[in-house]
């Protein structure tokens, strides 16, 4: 009689646990890429509207700010006349929800003077202090000195970095290529 050659179904749970372990690693893989590239999107709209406020201001002779909240961010300008900020109107401009995922680390001179707005002494509660912005790009092309740390909630190594010196524009850089000297 003839033997009967074929799998046992130990070999063939084997062989399913292996091929599942390798498309569980291949799927974190893929995912962690993801967000890394969705990471290096933001960053760089972050930056780039930065960038555009900062050419903004110095092209139509008017203060720019930005406010940093915790869950987004937006842009405000500065109005001589009433002397105080107010919401920027362009649509580019619009304020931008920041993604649960990431984590953005401010790190801002405290004591670089800012445009105040002409009600701050006032008690009248009407909402001017909130838009006070964080950095202020001024019409003769300086910009509050700022570092802006952005990163994954999960993986806090991998760090872009939006900066400014204060005269000499905006930077972007990936990680890897963070600037050697630090504020």
């Amino acid at each position: 009689m003839k033997q009967q050659r074929g799998f046992t179904l130990i070999e063939i749970m084997v062989v399913m646990v292996v091929v599942g372990l390798m498309a569980v690693i291949a799927v974190v893989n893929l995912g962690s890429g993801a967000e890394q590239r969705e990471l290096d999107n933001v960053s760089r709209k972050m930056f780039m509207l930065m960038e555009t406020a900062s050419e903004q201001a110095v092209l139509n002779n008017q203060e720019f700010g930005m406010l940093l909240g915790e869950e987004d961010y937006r842009f405000v300008i500065y109005n001589d006349l009433e002397r105080k900020w107010q919401a920027q109107g362009e649509r580019l401009f619009q304020p931008r929800s920041i993604p649960l995922w990431l984590v953005v680390t401010p790190r801002i001179e405290d004591d670089i003077p800012k445009l105040a707005s002409g009600n701050q002494d006032d008690n009248d509660g009407g909402g001017d202090d909130e838009l006070t912005p964080d950095l202020v790009f001024f019409s003769s092309g300086e910009i509050t000195p700022f570092e802006l740390g952005l990163s994954l909630e999960s993986n806090t190594d991998v760090e872009y970095l939006i900066e400014s010196d204060g005269v000499n524009g905006v930077e972007w850089h990936p990680p890897g290529e963070q600037p050697e000297e630090r504020r």
